[in-house]
Formats: C-alpha cells, structure tokens, sequence
C-alpha cells in the first residue's frame, strides 16, 4: 500500500501527553493513509515506543517523568528515527538542543496540519535513501540491507540474524529474555518449537565466527541472551 506521492506507508508513533492534541494529530495523520499508534502511558515511554517499531517519532518536549530530551537521545541511540519534535516550546535553545540530542526536524505549536504533513513526508523521503544504521560499542548494523559492520570488516546477515542483533545491539548490555526474541522473530512462542530460537541462534554464532566475533553472545542459562563486550 502506498501513499498518494508513492511514499510507502511508515508507522508514527505520536508521544504526547495532551489527550486531545494526540486524538487530533491521529486523526489527521490517519486521514493521509499513515498508520499510527499513540504513547498513552508515560511510565515507560521508551519501551512502549520501542515496541510500536516507529519508523517516525511525532515527540513533544514536555512530558511527565522522561522530558522529549531524554527520549530523544535515548531513541536516537538505538538507531531509531526519523524524529520530528513537535512542542509549544519556541526558544532557540530549546531547538538547537533537540537538534543536537538528534531530533530530525522541529516545529512549534500551534503547526498547520499541511505544514506538519509536508515536513513528515520530507523526513520520510529523506530517510528512504539512506542507510538506517544502528550503533552498539564496535558494531554497526545497517536495519535496512542487513549488513553488520564491525572496524573494517562486515558481514551480510540473513534476516533472522540480523532481527536478533539488532534486539541486542539495542538492549546491550542488558540481557534480552528468550521471550522477546520469540517475539521479534515470529510474534510469539506459543505455536513455535522452542529449540528453533537456539537453532537460530547457533546459526549468528556460526556467522560472527567468520570475523572472530562469535564470543561477543553470552547465553545466560534459563534466562536468554547478552551482547557483551560491546563497549570494548
């Protein structure tokens, strides 16, 4: 499915505390074709937009617990955008510094929804033609072509490799349960055989291996898996 200017539909993922404001911006972004999922709980903003696979973040500044500073650089970390920060802020400082933090784009309130619209499909188009790397200590993945960059050396990952480092390249070094693996590769684990993730993972294992890198995934028994290492 496409969009009137034959831009492939992306997912936003709209982070704003005001109710009313988040119902309106959902209603116009859908009316353009978008689909579109909205934050509702500020308890733990980052795992609910992580979750939602943005492939735009529409962030307000000021939010409850994490300010749209921290989201930012924090989202930016992981390798996720475009960010378009949209906020009543209007000081220049506050600009440069969501730009600094990685924001792609800002815009203060009250926007024009074709104004909104028009630098969404900027942002959109802009990314289609780049590379969409996700950064981790000495790893480099690139989302979009699956290609793992580590120094001068990289490596084509099929797509299940690549979906399992890119959850632990995001996570590290915390270590990510068996259950979110299942669930980032086939949705769930309840009509999967449960050997087929170890399966999965020997086969990444046997990949590093090429570059001497297959030492990096530590199996916590009972629990899952960590990148380790990755600051070295």
């Amino acid at each position: 499915m496409k969009l009137s200017k034959g831009v492939d539909i992306v997912n936003i993922v709209i982070v704003e505390d005001d109710i009313f404001l988040r119902e309106e911006l959902q209603n116009i972004l859908q009316k353009e074709g978008y689909s579109v999922e909205s934050i509702s709980s500020f308890d733990t903003p980052l795992e609910a937009i992580i979750a939602c696979k943005p492939g735009l973040v529409l962030l307000d500044l000021n939010l409850p617990n994490l300010s749209g500073f921290q989201i930012c650089r924090h989202l930016k970390s992981k390798g996720i955008g475009p960010i378009l920060v949209l906020t009543a802020r209007n000081q220049i400082r506050d600009e440069l510094h969501a730009l600094e933090l990685g924001a792609d784009d800002f815009l203060t309130k009250p926007c024009h929804p074709k104004r909104l619209l028009a630098r969404i499909k900027k942002l959109q188009q802009l990314y289609a033609k780049m590379p969409v790397l996700l950064k981790s200590g000495m790893f480099q993945l690139d989302l979009k072509t699956h290609e793992l960059y580590v120094a001068e050396q990289s490596l084509l990952l099929s797509e299940n490799e690549s979906t399992m480092m890119k959850v632990l390249m995001q996570a590290a070094p915390s270590i990510v349960k068996k259950e979110q693996l299942f669930y980032e590769l086939w949705g769930s684990s309840a009509y999967v055989d449960q050997n087929i993730l170890q399966v999965n993972m020997t086969r990444l294992r046997k990949t590093l291996a090429k570059i001497e890198m297959a030492h990096h995934i530590k199996t916590i028994r009972g629990v899952g898996y960590q990148l380790a290492g990755h600051d070295s």
